[in-house]
């Protein structure tokens, strides 16, 4: 029996990766980059054991059905390859974050199974190459590999297409981030359902891939220079265009929901009172809004009257992934 635990963080893009050029690899048609943070992860054990006649997959405590245990599969394969393995494995996953709600579960979950395979079967990956594998799960897990802000670099190939930490002398513990979950349901449209229907058929896509790249170049000299209102800026503008180009899709959706709506104008109005704050929402409808620390308190108070405590819940940068002793109850 071979056995591994590993926790990750969930990591929202402030430049969004929205589109594959390649289906199989997950290799995206732009890059991205992302701020991991603390308040939402994901916590995966995996056991390959002899005994077992098939892979087995446990979300949250309950066996999950063929559908979203092939797609489990599929990922475990890829580490027996590699390893000239042949044995099943059950894999048990904890969400502590709402899963498919437009949260980042994915990138935690799969960063995490990543990790868990990596510790079990004794890969000893580097990290670039660990963000490799964790991309072939789910594109955005190759940034929860790291802490605090990365970049996946999109690459031509699955050699070149992986994530690494941006340098930032800390300044991204000087941010918080701020979620509004104005529904904490499962999606209509999955973010790849949506983003491959948007890549197909949506008129406003190629202006999408002719803008992102300056957006990517202009988040990074922001975090260079420390400067908050131009990293916002980006964000929100990016995150807008983003979810621009759905409403061109054939036939056209979007994740907004009434509640985005009023979220994203309230941060407006915030902005106009003077308190520097901007909004970003990845494929789903809860809105996530990047702050000053010392300018959170005050963001609260102003959503308080619309939204209760429960819906408000503030995340600082989180830590890259992290390896989890296995407990004796667990090797069974």
């Amino acid at each position: 029996m071979y056995i591994g635990k590993a926790r990750a963080y969930t990591n929202i893009a402030l430049i969004k990766y929205w589109g594959k050029k390649d289906e199989h690899l997950i290799l995206p048609m732009n890059s991205s980059l992302s701020l991991t943070l603390d308040a939402f992860y994901t916590e995966t054990s995996v056991h390959f054991d002899e005994t077992l006649t098939e892979d087995l997959f446990f979300l949250d405590g309950e066996k999950q059905n063929a559908k979203q245990t092939a797609k489990i599969s599929k990922f475990l394969d890829l580490v027996r390859q590699k390893q000239n393995l042949s044995l099943f494995a059950k894999v048990d996953s904890k969400n502590f974050v709402p899963t498919a709600a437009g949260l980042a579960s994915s990138a935690s979950g799969l960063a995490a199974l990543a990790g868990a395979c990596s510790e079990a079967l004794d890969l000893q990956l580097s990290e670039p190459e660990l963000s490799r594998l964790a991309r072939r799960g789910s594109g955005s897990a190759c940034r929860s590999i790291f802490g605090g802000f990365s970049q996946w670099q999109k690459g031509d190939s699955d050699q070149t297409s992986f994530a690494q930490e941006i340098p930032s002398d800390n300044w991204e513990n000087e941010l918080a981030m701020l979620f509004v979950l104005v529904d904490d349901g499962v999606k209509d449209i999955s973010s790849r359902d949506g983003m491959k229907r948007t890549v197909e058929t949506s008129s406003f896509y190629s202006g999408w891939l002719e803008t992102v790249e300056a957006d990517l170049a202009t988040a990074k000299q922001a975090i260079a220079e420390k400067d908050f209102h131009k990293l916002g800026e980006v964000t929100e503008a990016n995150g807008l265009r983003m979810h621009g180009t759905t409403l061109a899709a054939v036939p056209p959706f979007t994740y907004w929901s009434p509640e985005s709506l009023k979220v994203m104008q309230l941060v407006r109005s915030a902005r106009q009172q003077g308190l520097p704050c901007y909004f970003t929402m990845d494929a789903g409808p809860n809105v996530k809004i990047l702050v000053e620390k010392k300018n959170l308190t005050m963001l609260k108070r102003l959503l308080a009257d619309h939204f209760s405590e429960q819906q408000l819940i503030t995340a600082n940068a989180g830590p890259g992934i992290s390896l989890i002793p296995v407990e004796r109850s667990e090797e069974v």
